[in-house]
This record gives C-alpha cells, structure tokens and sequence, in this order.
C-alpha cells in the first residue's frame, strides 16, 4: 500500500503496512524479490501523485529514491519474521507509475474514473523452513500478479478496485481489493486513514493457506479452503521537513477472512502492519 501526495507542495510518499513483532535484522538484499520490490510499484493502494492540483506540468515525469524499514509480520505458526531494509524508487508521469513493488501503465481518465492496467510482486509464499510449523509443507512461490485498476478521486476522498491474477501460475488463483481513502492535512503532516478489503479466490487460498493430502502431518490436518476475504483498516502519515525530503509512517491492521483463520498452518485472526521510511524527490 504505496502510494504519494503533497505535503508543502512536495510529492510524499505511501507506504504499505506490515508487521512488527521479535525482529532479526537483514541488510539490504540484492535478491530478484527485493529488487523487483525496490524497482517496481504498488498499485494496489494508490501511488506517487503527479501535483495536479498544485499546477504541475502533468507531462513532466518526477522520481525519487529512498530507503523504508519493513518489519515483516506474517500469519504462518511460529513465522521467522524478519525486518528487511528495501531501497525505493519512485517515477511519476502521465502514463506510468512506479512506486513500491508495482508499476501501473495509466491508460487515461473520463471525468473522476481513472484506468491503469497493473504489474505487482508479492511475497505471499513461504518454505517449509521459515517455521517448524511448515515442515513437512511443499515451498509456496511468491508471484508477480498482473491486472487492472479503476478508482474515483471525489471531494470525500478516492475509491478503487483493483483485480490481478497469478502471471507465473504458482497458484492460479486471482485478488479483489476494493479500498477507500481520504487525505487530510493536520498541520504540517498529511494523515491518510484507510480501509479496504481484499478478496482472494479459492485457488489462492488453496496454494498459500490449503494443506494437501501428502502434507499431512500430526497436529495438521488436510485442509481445502474456498475463498476468503481479508479486511485492513489503515494510517498514513507523511511529512516533509526539509525540501524535496519525505518521511512517512503507515500503520495498520489486517483482519484475516475465516477461511485464513481456520487454516492449521495459522494461528492469528488479525496481522498489524507498519512501514517506516525516506524518500528524497528530485
């Protein structure tokens, strides 16, 4: 959940929450992940802002490179969470957004709807060696998810729809997420509360959340979920203390479908999230 505004008529930065909790600390990884994660743009929550309403060229491309810390929470039983260090980039014109681990080709607007088709990086998948309660489990994949967003920027704030679908074919399986959004200043710090719900299909849920037959192990049962519906209520805060500089803090928290909650691989009903970074726009 990345995205950007405008805090002193500087463009700001949009994190998207994760989860704090006992951290291991890693360095900068020059892995595909991590450089897709730092390359690309995530679209799924709305990215850099061109300034339209501050009377910037909207044909001018602006870009920024910075740094976010990301505590890593996830849902598994007895996950090794770790805090990773991403490099950011950030590229904003009138038909491309970068911003995260996504990118989105903008394909126009009529009036308040805007249209973009989308390309998203997801680490949604594990090995049987981030927990022991995964031993015993074949590797899930993480995906590049490919697809298409809508959203209606009104005076009450932005609503979008996004929908992808698994590009490599690990698991086939599709996401909906619908979110709403409404920035606000407060001083000299852009808040930006959140909510949204995500919507994963049964084929999903059966690759990252199912256990198959030959995975079954005492203590884990064999389990086909269908789909399911994640619900996260979020913060954003940005500020901009020194020209052309950003920090931003994005809180939240992400209330796991049934379908989740019931799997034997999970032990949590709800997974907080936090991002805190840098961005310096050129």
């Amino acid at each position: 959940m990345w995205g950007v505004a405008g805090c002193r008529a500087a463009p700001t930065f949009h994190p998207t929450p994760l989860h704090p909790t006992t951290m291991t600390f890693h360095p900068i990884r020059s892995t595909l992940p991590a450089a897709l994660v730092a390359a690309a743009a995530a679209l799924l929550h709305p990215s850099v802002s061109a300034q339209a309403g501050n009377g910037a060229d909207a044909s001018a491309t602006s870009w920024g490179l910075g740094l976010a810390l990301v505590p890593e929470r996830r849902p598994y039983r007895q996950f090794d969470n770790k805090t990773q260090v991403w490099p950011l980039l950030s590229v904003e014109n009138r038909w491309l957004r970068v911003a995260g681990p996504g990118i989105e080709l903008k394909l126009g607007q009529a009036g308040p709807l805007a249209f973009g088709l989308t390309a998203r990086y997801a680490r949604d998948g594990y090995e049987a060696a981030d927990s022991p309660a995964l031993a015993g489990m074949v590797e899930r994949k993480s995906s590049v998810w490919l697809g298409a967003r809508a959203s209606w920027r009104g005076a009450l704030g932005t609503l979008s729809a996004d929908w992808s679908g698994d590009a490599a074919g690990h698991s086939n399986g599709q996401k909906l997420r619908l979110g709403a959004e409404h920035p606000f200043a407060l001083g000299t710090v852009l808040v930006t509360p959140r909510l949204t719900a995500t919507w994963h299909d049964r084929r999903f849920m059966q690759y990252y959340f199912g256990v198959d037959a030959a995975e079954v192990r005492a203590g884990r049962a064999a389990y086909s979920p269908g789909a399911s519906v994640d619900t996260e209520i979020g913060l954003r805060l940005e500020h901009s203390p020194l020209p052309h500089q950003v920090v931003f803090a994005d809180l939240g928290v992400t209330v796991l479908g049934s379908n989740v909650r019931h799997s034997p691989l999970v032990d949590r009903s709800t997974v907080p999230g936090l991002r805190l970074g840098w961005l310096y726009m050129f």
